[in-house]
């Protein structure tokens, strides 16, 4: 059995779990250095683990928090990927943690992106633990099937950075870190739910594939460790 693959009953096993193991890897860090850092992503499916990581003792004073993507919308916007950071994980004990937002005022996502890595120079480097969702395209973050500038930010030997993509719903312009950004941590976790999802890991997870969706590029780099964490 891959010790990297973790299947769960139930949404509330998985969040249960996926809780235990972040909060016990930003405790390891904050044992050992001033600051420690958190990168996550957008969507309904982090929602619960959101809500419940919240409730946790930590120093949350000390932790940096940003996002793996964001729609280049406001912050206030109901589709912000910042906004359902704040509404769901910064509050309850997790209130006083530090969040740093991709979006900025630049009109131009392009420009925008430049602006976004910029401001994650403050996260402590590597992310201590990175959290990752999946969609059913293979996408992962912002990175996207058929997207030059992802195909582009998908290639590990490119610098790390923030990137500007177009996604194929609204809102589609997007910035998302880049496949070597995302690599720069200690530990990588995929959450996914769905049979389709899981279908789609279970494909993707073999490295002779001929159509190889986003997703795989997580599966075939030997930078850093990968768990995938899912339920129906």
């Amino acid at each position: 059995m891959d010790p990297n693959l973790h299947r769960f009953a139930d949404l509330p096993s998985l969040t249960d779990s996926l809780v235990e193991v972040v909060s016990r890897l930003l405790q390891k860090s904050l044992a050992h250095e001033q600051r420690a850092s958190l990168v996550v992503p957008g969507g309904r499916t982090p929602v619960p683990f959101f809500e419940k990581l919240s409730q946790q003792s930590l120093d949350w004073d000390r932790v940096f928090i940003s996002l793996t993507d964001e729609r280049w919308v406001s912050p206030r916007d109901p589709a912000s990927n910042e906004r359902l950071l704040r509404d769901h994980l910064v509050r309850n004990e997790a209130a006083k943690a530090h969040v740093v937002g991709l979006k900025s005022f630049t009109a131009d996502a392009s420009a925008g992106a430049a602006k976004a890595w910029h401001r994650l120079e403050v996260m402590p480097r590597p992310f201590d633990v990175v959290v990752l969702g999946m969609g059913e395209d293979g996408h992962f973050a912002s990175l996207f099937p058929d997207d030059p500038a992802s195909a582009r930010a998908l290639d590990p030997a490119q610098p790390p950075g923030c990137v500007a993509v177009r996604a194929p719903v609204e809102p589609s312009l997007r910035v998302s870190l880049n496949l070597s950004a995302l690599l720069q941590a200690k530990q990588l976790i995929l959450l996914a739910t769905g049979d389709r999802k899981w279908q789609l890991l279970e494909q993707e997870r073999v490295p002779t594939l001929s159509r190889r969706l986003p997703v795989h590029q997580l599966f075939i780099q030997e930078r850093t460790p990968v768990a995938i964490y899912w339920t129906r």
